[in-house]
């Protein structure tokens, strides 16, 4: 499943110029950034995976382009996707990026695989 290159390029820019290190990872059909070990945003299709945790999950809903994240018919509390219409000006992409960012110390890390 392809992902939006476009979009890879404007977040990593984003990431390097706040002096965030990561690691971009191909999972889930997408590309996931992960930031100290923990998966933080990433790119399904043509759509920002943001990682936001359950705090502000609710109202986040509420902006332009957001939904839940859904791939099972079940949606994962704490994540949403947001399409092109919340992410099209750079200040929009930057704002979620942050909130991933704000919430990834928060965060726990997956287990890694032995």
């Amino acid at each position: 499943m392809a992902y939006d290159q476009h979009l890879e390029d404007r977040i990593s820019r984003i990431l390097k110029e706040k002096g965030t290190p990561f690691d971009a990872r191909k999972m889930m059909g997408g590309l996931c950034y992960m930031v100290d070990d923990k998966m933080c945003v990433g790119i399904v299709k043509d759509h920002l995976m943001a990682r936001v945790g359950t705090e502000i999950y609710e109202s986040v809903l509420s902006k332009p382009g957001c939904k839940p994240m859904d791939f099972t018919g079940r949606p994962m509390k704490g994540f949403v996707f947001v399409g092109a219409e919340g992410i099209d000006q750079e200040d929009e992409l930057n704002y979620w990026i942050q909130l991933c960012l704000d919430f990834n110390p928060m965060a726990k890390s997956s287990k890694k695989k032995k």
